[in-house]
């Protein structure tokens, strides 16, 4: 979650490094800091809040030098404050830290008993005294830090200074992203590819348990044990402007706007027509392998659980193959019973996701087959996972996740066509069919944004409610959720989503006229219960927000709000459906004057558990 950028080179580091940290703001932070090494020594500022408080600090205390590195901190152990804030020093020694070390509490005993004292509540100080008490031992910054870094427990990504050699960065991963930019001379550090894109596009993605050395104009990978590693870079062809706001207020709502891009590049390249099939280039699996499938779990963390149980009515339905649905969190602690029938599938927005990243693993462990939706390529789980579907949805900057959230609607039914196919339940004329719906999205996703001036209308009735239902039916229900967490989320207004027949088993007894519900009615196969439901809401007075078909008289003339859109299949309502709700979500909190992009207490990429 937190983000870290370091700089290595002929320029001042500072500028470099405080932009970077403004390109990684998306990922949530509490506090801010940044480290150089100047002819004096080791210089540090930090500051508690957002960033312009460190600007503030900086231009009062600027700091100088060619070498540093830089962190936004979201709290872990102890609470947001200028103490806790990174960088953390020790004598010469000073680092950044992102994960959590899981053996602190013992290692700070040992330190201190050794005379090391604590300034801060952070496990990430425990590092800092360590290497500099290896550095006694050591013959070399190096080697302390190898030394170091093989005593600690948990994940950790690290970027370290030392004024016994005022050359040198170093920087290391286990579990915790880490990528490393080439320059002309010049090296660039970061836990994610925006923080230094507008420097250079050749990266080095690094690997758990690899360290890389930066001295002078030259860069050496290797294992933290020290065996040397050849690594080769990529080349990245993102723009710096896909992370910019592009002449909207918020990086949100861009992004809402972009989805129908998202869901074209996500199928691009991907659809047999003919063959009523699709290509999924980083599936390993073939059909004679999908074929001995006979159970699916699919894992996920929070927006993507919940396009997790909208792939479960699409593979079902579909495939007619049981899928359970887990929190990657539970995961490992219910003892899953799964064997090498099962595929695990886990999704995961930036692929970094502790909890689904430890899922995946442990499916690994018991022989599972398994596969990976994510948008980030070459993140951890990415790499770790036997499969991988990449969606294409391009960085997405603010905190509540819209883009993504469609494009794993699309790739789970891109996988369903697929899986399908190879076992034989879906046949040439029926892919033909679902192939031609899916076409069929990004220009009916251009018309439902059409619905942004009427939304913020409704935003303006509703904006001072103290709670929200969300009603919806089958596949739509955990759009229902979809749209109740995105309230949450940017507006902080209670919200709760519901099947809508489940309504009366408690939840209508919170409706009076007071209580906005919004009901998801599209005329589907479920249309006349959801109406049924619908009404009963009426019925105790409460205000229905109704997302309908375009046309539908009934609803016009039952709800109090309605919000149409195009007429689509069952199976891809879901898309259509969520880009109302987003839109909803994001006026509500624009008019309550929250911050939409970084929500409180949110962060953008869960990368601890």
């Amino acid at each position: 979650m937190c983000g870290i950028v370091g700089y290595i080179g002929k320029q001042e580091a500072t500028p470099i490094i405080f932009d970077g940290l403004c390109k990684l703001e998306y990922r949530g932070y509490d506090s801010a800091g940044i480290a150089t090494l100047q002819p004096e020594g080791i210089a540090v500022r930090r500051s508690e809040g957002k960033l312009a408080n460190l600007e503030k600090l900086l231009r009062e205390q600027p700091l100088v030098g060619c070498i540093g590195i830089g962190h936004t901190r979201w709290a872990t152990h102890g609470r947001p404050s200028e103490t806790n804030a990174h960088p953390h020093k020790s004598g010469s020694v000073v680092v950044v830290h992102n994960g959590i070390i899981e053996n602190y509490l013992s290692l700070k005993e040992q330190l201190q008993a050794m005379g090391y004292n604590f300034s801060s509540q952070t496990d990430t100080e425990v590092i800092a005294h360590l290497i500099q008490e290896r550095l006694k031992q050591a013959s070399s910054f190096e080697g302390a830090v190898r030394a170091a870094l093989q005593e600690l427990h948990g994940a950790f990504a690290v970027c370290i200074l030392c004024t016994e050699e005022p050359d040198t960065l170093i920087a290391a991963k286990f579990g915790s992203p880490m990528v490393v930019g080439l320059g002309e001379g010049e090296f660039f550090v970061a836990s994610d590819i925006p923080a230094i894109l507008a420097h250079t596009r050749e990266m080095v993605f690094m690997e758990d348990g690899e360290l890389a050395i930066f001295k002078g104009n030259s860069a050496s990978f290797s294992t933290i044990a020290g065996d040397p590693l050849d690594k080769k870079p990529r080349h990245i062809d993102w723009s710096p402007l896909m992370a910019e706001k592009g002449g909207y207020k918020h990086f949100m709502l861009k992004e809402i706007h972009e989805q129908p891009r998202a869901v074209r590049d996500t199928i691009a390249g991907r659809l047999l027509e003919q063959q009523g099939d699709v290509y999924l280039e980083d599936i390993s699996y073939d059909n004679d392998a999908l074929k001995t499938v006979q159970r699916i779990v699919i894992v996920a963390c929070g927006t993507s659980w919940h396009a997790a149980l909208t792939g479960k009515f699409l593979i079902e339905g579909h495939c007619r193959i049981p899928v359970e649905i887990d929190i990657a969190s539970e995961f490992r602690y219910r003892k899953p019973v799964i064997d090498n029938r099962t595929l695990v599938m886990v999704i995961s927005q930036s692929g970094e996701t502790a909890d689904t990243l430890a899922a995946l693993r442990e499916a690994k462990k018991l022989g599972a087959m398994n596969l990976a939706i994510c948008n980030v390529l070459d993140s951890s789980i990415a790499r770790d996972a036997t499969g991988v579907i990449y969606t294409h949805a391009g960085p997405e900057i603010g905190v509540a996740s819209t883009k993504a959230f469609v494009t794993q609607l699309t790739a789970l039914y891109l996988f369903t066509v697929r899986f399908g196919r190879a076992i034989g339940i879906i046949d040439i004329t029926k892919g033909q069919q679902m192939i031609a719906d899916l076409k069929r999205v990004p220009e009916l996703l251009e018309q439902a944004l059409h619905l942004n001036e009427e939304t913020e209308k409704i935003a303006r009735q509703y904006m001072n409610a103290r709670d929200f239902l969300y009603l919806g039916r089958g596949r739509n229900f955990p759009i229902a959720l979809e749209g109740a967490l995105k309230l949450k989320e940017i507006s902080y207004i209670h919200a709760e989503g519901y099947p809508a027949g489940e309504m009366k088993h408690g939840p209508i007894a919170l409706i009076d006229e007071h209580v906005p519900v919004v009901v998801l009615v599209p005329k589907n196969s479920t249309y006349e219960k959801t109406v049924s439901n619908m009404e009963e809401v009426i019925a105790r007075s409460g205000k229905v927000i109704a997302v309908c078909t375009q046309g539908d008289i009934e609803v016009r003339n039952k709800a109090e709000t309605i919000l149409e859109l195009p007429s689509l299949s069952d199976d891809l309502d879901p898309i259509l459906l969520s880009v109302p709700l987003q839109l909803l979500a994001y006026h509500i909190a624009v008019l309550k004057g929250t911050d939409v992009d970084q929500p409180r207490n949110l962060a953008k990429s869960v990368t601890v558990e």
